[in-house]
């Protein structure tokens, strides 16, 4: 039962209340549940809680024995974007290859099962799905996290993964607003910058958030992006322009505005985390999602104190942080009381899914696999929102169809030398991401297919580059059940 501690004033629970704190291990520490009996409303969940379906199940129990309305949130976008699987991969396919299929129905169907999975281990808002229009095939960090580059297609599918995710009772938090498509920084690592005119705005970027909000999405994610065209000052998540003057105003959103991880660099190396967080709040947001890179009570503390001090000191009105943490209080019921639909278990919807979105060109002649390939990996640095604990690719999948199955992670200049006198004489399979924004990918693949033309490409990333391998294989997206449909193609099962 939900216990608040009676020392604790309101000004600091409200504090509390509107933290989005990460924490590490796989049960919860003594300071987090002291915290939860403060006024703490949230914790977010990342891949190093997560050892099983069985222990984040007791996790989340354990959370709510000390406050049985906490909202448990986690970033599960399924795809290449894996807590729950993250040692293994995920059993669903991203946006990317829903996007390839462009079946709304289908996307709902996955939204729904992942939504399920995640409410029986007792998650209750993901931070998902992502509404970015992929407009910038340079872009480093979104990728086949969009649906795809057509707005249109993006807002429908959008619609749909919200409406599938909260019918299992999960709260879907649509992200990143107002839009990370069209940029060429990681915002992990840098501010972004998006020099679009109001009128592409409107059109491109804000269509799938105006269909999130039609569909009833219970949370918005900010992005940490400057759009001078909307704010020439600051960035979207510290933006009164952005998050209360559009999103809330022009747009008519009433619900939870949380922002993205605070400590990414985007914010922290320009404004630091406790003043971002005070302006974020200021500027409209209603819960600070901070834990993927700091994740201790120290946190959390110098947060509290640093918003309570602004309320203190006349910079953060006192009604502005009441209105916040009655926000994050608003979704916690919403979450106790939603009605989950009776929906059976749809065990392989991924695969299926997965198996759908492959596209395969140049296959005239190809004949499939009977022996044991080698399998080139060529490896581009993942962005930190992927990680680079999750395993990928079609080896581990081949390895099961062709026992015997041979593989080697190549990068740089050599590469496709190396991967050469790696396979010997084996036939290669060779797997790229996102070939056309890493000139070196291309070069390898160059030198592989001048030597050995029969090599198969398998391309794991967006698909922009011109196709080419006998055959190419574009699975849009590199989770574990894309490299399995890739594997059955050329096993031939």
């Amino acid at each position: 039962m939900t216990t608040i501690a009676s020392g604790t004033d309101t000004l600091t629970r409200d504090a509390l209340t509107v933290l989005q704190p990460g924490f590490t291990g796989t049960t919860a520490p003594d300071w987090l549940l002291r915290r939860l009996g403060e006024g703490l409303a949230s914790v977010g969940l990342f891949g190093r809680n997560i050892a099983s379906p069985e222990q984040l199940a007791a996790l989340t129990a354990q959370l709510r024995a000390e406050r049985d309305d906490v909202l448990v949130a986690i970033d599960e976008e399924g795809g290449d974007v894996t807590r729950l699987e993250v040692r293994t991969g995920s059993s669903f396919p991203g946006n990317h290859a829903l996007g390839a299929v462009d079946d709304v129905e289908l996307t709902r169907q996955v939204a729904s099962e992942l939504g399920r999975r995640l409410a029986a281990c007792g998650v209750n808002l993901n931070w998902a799905p992502s509404a970015d229009v992929n407009s910038n095939p340079s872009n480093p960090v979104i990728g086949v996290r969009s649906f795809g580059a057509d707005p249109a297609l993006v807002a429908r599918h959008t619609a749909a993964y919200v409406t599938g995710l909260q019918s299992a009772g999960v709260a879907a938090c649509t992200k990143h607003f107002p839009g990370h498509g069209d940029t060429a920084v990681d915002s992990h690592h840098a501010l972004p910058r998006i020099d679009a005119a109001l009128d592409v705005l409107a059109d491109r970027e804000l269509a799938p958030f105006r269909a999130a909000l039609a569909a009833g999405t219970r949370a918005m994610m900010s992005a940490h992006i400057l759009v001078p065209a909307l704010d020439p000052d600051g960035p979207a998540t510290l933006s009164r322009p952005v998050l209360t003057d559009l999103l809330r105003g022009d747009l008519g959103y009433t619900g939870l505005i949380v922002t993205d991880g605070m400590e990414m660099q985007a914010i922290a190396a320009t404004y630091g985390i406790e003043r971002g967080s005070v302006l974020a709040v200021a500027a409209g947001a209603d819960a600070i999602c901070v834990g993927g890179g700091l994740a201790d009570d120290e946190t959390v503390r110098r947060l509290r104190d640093a918003l309570v001090a602004a309320v203190r000191a006349g910079e953060l009105p006192e009604e502005r942080l009441a209105e916040a943490a009655e926000r994050v209080r608003e979704l916690a019921r919403w979450t106790a009381t939603a009605v989950r639909a009776q929906a059976e278990p749809r065990p392989d919807i991924g695969l299926a899914a997965a198996r759908r979105a492959l596209r395969t060109t140049g296959a005239g002649d190809f004949g499939p696999l009977t022996e044991a390939p080698y399998v080139a990996a060529f490896a581009p640095v993942a962005n930190i929102a992927v990680g680079d604990e999750t395993p990928w690719g079609v080896a581990a999948e081949l390895e099961r169809l062709l026992p015997g199955t041979e593989t080697g992670s190549f990068a740089g200049r050599d590469a496709g030398r190396e991967a050469l006198e790696a396979a010997g004489e084996r036939r290669i399979v060779a797997v790229v991401r996102d070939e056309h924004r890493h000139p070196w990918m291309a070069t390898a693949l160059d030198t592989l297919l001048r030597s050995r033309p029969d090599t198969i490409v398998v391309e794991m990333g967006v698909p922009q580059a011109p196709p080419r391998g006998a055959p190419h294989i574009a699975t849009h997206g590199a989770a574990r059940v894309c490299g399995r449909a890739a594997a059955e193609v050329i096993a031939g099962v």
